[in-house]
């Protein structure tokens, strides 16, 4: 019996999820962004990219798990490997972060500013997101040239 993290429907699972996390991580990074920025934005969105964060969370820990049952099956593609298991780190990182920055902007009155603290963790949770966000086209770019490096090699552009 194989694993949940093996395959669905004959495809790696790996394969599908990477996706959900190239595209999440760096949306949630630029929702984030603004919500430090502009209140209005954290208030009214705030919510919705705290929800996203954590599935883009957890989209990285399966992608994790299924590139380690993946790795088993085809070898392990080094230095995306390495790279990869640094990536629910960030994720997590940027969810935990964004979480309580909103727990905490979304009780201040639109007619207050953000306390001095509150600007200090907006300035962090800017720099996580953009960390987040490097670590995770690192992880892409590596992920990209073990697929199709040796493919891309072998080919030549058809004409036409």
């Amino acid at each position: 019996m194989g694993s949940l993290f093996d395959t669905i429907g004959g495809l790696p699972v790996h394969s599908l999820v990477v996706h959900a996390v190239v595209v999440l991580v760096p949306l949630v990074a630029l929702g984030a962004i603004l919500m430090a920025f502009w209140p209005s934005f954290s208030r009214r969105f705030g919510t919705l990219i705290v929800v996203v964060a954590a599935g883009a969370a957890a989209a990285s820990v399966v992608a994790k798990e299924s590139g380690e049952q993946l790795a088993g099956r085809v070898g392990s593609p080094e230095p995306h490997v390495d790279l990869g298991s640094r990536m629910p780190l960030f994720a997590i990182g940027l969810f935990l972060v964004l979480l309580v920055f909103w727990l905490f902007d979304r009780g201040i009155p639109m007619n207050r500013p953000r306390p001095t603290w509150l600007k200090l963790l907006a300035a962090l949770l800017v720099v996580v997101s953009l960390a987040a966000t490097g670590w995770v086209i690192r992880v892409g770019h590596t992920g990209s040239q073990a697929v199709w490096t040796g493919v891309i090699e072998k080919t030549q552009p058809k004409s036409g």
